[in-house]
């Protein structure tokens, strides 16, 4: 009996195919063969008459052998002696040449004059003469139904796999038939019960459709089945961890009357949106829980994230505890900071002469903190003085304490490892903190199941009070050189209007050739094809002071600078001291400046649906309105175009979500990214899949609640560890 992690070389196939298939595909068990599926089907076609041929087309023709020949074609330079046999064909209407390189003797015994064949190829003209190089056939029994058999023939689903320098589809194709005939021995993974329900294919009978179709209906019955693998699977792992989390102990956060919270609440400024009070009020249930809150907040760009989490913080203050604020960058740090300690007032200035009675410390944690700065933030965390303590990755050292760590809130979380995530998570004393998660990265529902399934998902989708329209247009740069030239007309508008404005490049400059801050569009920008060097902030910060923006005040903010020289920058932008920033996208998130009415993104064809709608937050956060200028030279109607006229189309985050999915592959769902393996989605499309997610993810919880160690369905077990081995779910369980 076959099992599905059988080594390929310990089974029917020979020790050099399977050591291709491991070398060139990543196959190396019988399982990962099965799992690799076609990427399309093709058709032979309908019959075609010989006279009715046309160079170029795809034919399949029915046709007896008039003669054949083999002969030698000498080397040449670069190219060796090959063996060749020519053959002549005739469905009596028209002659066509057949040739095929190498193997010569094998089609020479197979095509003798006479024989009756299908034919299947492209046609094209040598010497005046039509041919087919190296055509498909199949020979033709003559005992009456042969037009039956050529018509069945012309009509078969072809499956084409992605093939590789070496290993081409049809030699995949053949390797796969040596395994799909022992199909039947494999256990299924799903339970009888659950194939029932949802009327699914077994697991056999599902591969040999996929593999090897009769109709589409195969194909459409096949992938169903198979998707069900994936999906359900996937909701497994996470229904596991969910019920491992709900066992873990917490400490409660439950809050005090009169306490800090309220004094914020009674003093600030803001009106809390009915959404927020709702998030809110969701919080404060986890936070009193005895089992740890590990929550998800979403939140469009502007729609008050940080003021939510601030209140969350300062129940658990309230409570005796600490909370720590964790940003991926050090302008975001800062940025976080400086507003919290804003929005607090005396409320967060503990031991201060303007202190309030009931007050706490914030403290920054940064990496390049001079040694006095570092040495009083890390007394005051482990201490417990300081009740929020926000930093960068500095608050992962192992030499950062806490005196009680209830409450982590992670920002920009996508921006972050899970070891760095779980690092801060170890240094809880009483139990596991509370975690909240937060990002302005709006997910589509499929992907909160997935990726995010384990979590409690919350959404704020209503934009605070005060928040102005951001009006987004694009600038093709090379097909109207005018609207460059008046992009930055409006910039000095604005500013002569007292108004700023950003300009975000996607490199720094005066650097190594090939080194940039940021990735192009997930790829680094040597790796995208025909790309020239991108514009950098260094280039457009010189080429602006000496001409267009001469007499406006410029100033360069970029991730090599030194973090005293970063946060001078911004605090002369926030305080008006400079007009224009040239920037990268060290501003793409935090920053809050309600001045800055203009964001000019250069080469924005260069950055994803996420990141422009992140860099396009950045403008409009007061009550003047914004303008979000997307200079590009992609051409109209390539992807690039699309996707900026996409981005320009909408300010709604959720909406572009959906856009940026469809425009992206989904990725892995299970951490290949970063365990360095393989992707498991091959069939599974999170925005197409919605409803089977959805169904697959109600099996899953109501499986793991009856049996929560699958000891009841060994091979459902199986497939767990096969589709989700260890480092994956390690992955899983530190995510």
């Amino acid at each position: 009996m076959s099992t599905w992690d059988e080594p390929l070389g310990k089974g029917p196939l020979r020790g050099r195919t399977a050591k291709a298939l491991a070398e060139k595909l990543d196959l190396h068990t019988l399982g990962d063969l099965l799992r690799y599926y076609p990427r399309r089907y093709d058709r032979r076609g309908e019959l075609t008459d010989l006279a009715e041929l046309r160079e170029g087309e795809e034919v399949t023709v029915q046709a007896r052998v008039l003669e054949a020949k083999r002969r030698t074609v000498p080397a040449r330079q670069g190219r060796r002696r090959m063996d060749m046999m020519e053959a002549v064909v005739t469905d009596g209407t028209g002659r066509l040449h057949l040739t095929f390189f190498n193997r010569g003797s094998y089609h020479q015994n197979a095509l003798v004059p006479g024989r009756l064949a299908m034919f299947s190829g492209r046609v094209s003209t040598f010497k005046g003469r039509r041919q087919l190089d190296h055509p498909q056939y199949q020979l033709l029994d003559e005992d009456g139904h042969e037009g039956e058999r050529a018509q069945a023939y012309a009509d078969e689903l072809i499956p084409v796999y992605p093939a590789v320098k070496g290993l081409d589809s049809a030699t995949i194709a053949r390797t796969l038939d040596v395994v799909l005939a022992d199909v039947d021995s494999l256990s299924d993974p799903l339970p009888t019960e659950l194939r029932r329900r949802h009327g699914l294919l077994g697991v056999a009978d599902a591969l040999r459709r996929i593999h090897r179709p009769t109709e589409w209906a195969d194909v459409g019955a096949a992938r169903r089945r198979l998707k069900w693998d994936e999906a359900f699977v996937l909701q497994l792992a996470l229904a596991r961890r969910r019920r491992r989390a709900e066992e873990l102990p917490a400490q409660p956060r439950p809050g005090v009357v009169g306490g800090i919270l309220d004094a914020f609440d009674a003093q600030s400024p803001f009106t809390l949106t009915e959404g927020q009070r709702e998030v809110g009020e969701h919080l404060a249930e986890r936070l009193d829980a005895t089992r740890p809150m590990h929550c998800l907040l979403q939140g469009d760009v502007g729609a008050g994230k940080t003021l939510v989490a601030l209140r969350a913080m300062l129940r658990v203050v309230d409570s005796g505890g600490q909370a720590v604020m964790l940003a991926p960058t050090e302008v975001l740090a800062q940025q976080h900071h400086r507003s919290i300690g804003t929005m607090l007032g005396a409320l967060g200035r503990a031991g201060q002469i303007d202190g309030a009675e009931n007050a706490t410390r914030v403290a920054l944690l940064t990496g390049s903190m001079n040694t006095a700065a570092r040495r009083e933030a890390l007394l005051d965390a482990a201490s417990g003085a300081a009740g929020i303590i926000v930093g960068t990755h500095a608050l992962l050292q192992e030499h950062v304490t806490f005196a009680d760590l209830g409450l982590v809130v992670v920002d920009e979380q996508h921006r972050f490892g899970v070891e760095q995530r779980d690092a801060l998570r170890e240094k809880a004393a009483n139990g596991r903190p509370h975690v909240l998660v937060m990002t302005a990265t709006p997910i589509p529902r499929t992907v909160a199941m997935t990726v995010y399934g384990d979590l409690d998902v919350v959404a704020l989708t209503q934009l605070p009070e005060g928040r102005s329209p951001i009006s987004t247009h694009v600038v093709p740069a090379l097909e109207k050189p005018h609207f460059l030239a008046r992009t930055w007309e409006r910039i000095r508008e604005e500013v002569a209007a007292g108004r700023q404005a950003f300009v975000v490049c996607p490199r720094i400059g005066d650097e190594a050739a090939g080194t940039s801050e940021e990735e192009v569009d997930g790829r680094p920008e040597e790796e995208v094809p025909g790309a020239r060097p991108p514009l950098a902030v260094l280039d457009v910060a010189g080429h602006l002071s000496r001409g267009p923006l001469a007499d406006v005040r410029v100033e360069v903010l970029h991730g090599r600078m030194a973090p005293e020289d970063k946060d001078a920058v911004m605090r002369r932008f926030s305080e008006g001291g400079t007009d224009v920033v040239v920037s990268t996208t060290v501003i793409e998130v935090g920053v809050d400046v309600p001045n800055a009415t203009v964001m000019v993104i250069m080469d924005a064809d260069r950055f994803g649906v996420s990141q422009l709608h992140q860099l396009r937050g950045r403008v409009g956060r007061g009550r003047l309105p914004g303008l979000c200028l997307l200079v590009t030279d992609a051409e109209e109607g390539t992807p690039a175009r699309e996707r900026l006229a996409a981005v320009a189309a909408t300010t709604d985050g959720f909406e572009l979500s959906r856009v940026d999915l469809e425009m992206r592959r989904e990725g892995d769902v299970l951490g290949a990214s970063q365990s360095g393996t393989g992707s498991s989605l091959r069939m599974l499309t999170l925005l197409k899949d919605e409803e089977l997610i959805g169904q697959a993810r109600e099996e899953a919880v109501a499986y793991v609640a009856r049996d929560p160690d699958l000891a009841g369905h060994p091979p459902l077990a199986e497939a767990l560890e096969i589709l989700l081995p260890e480092e994956r779910a390690e992955y899983l369980e530190k995510a």
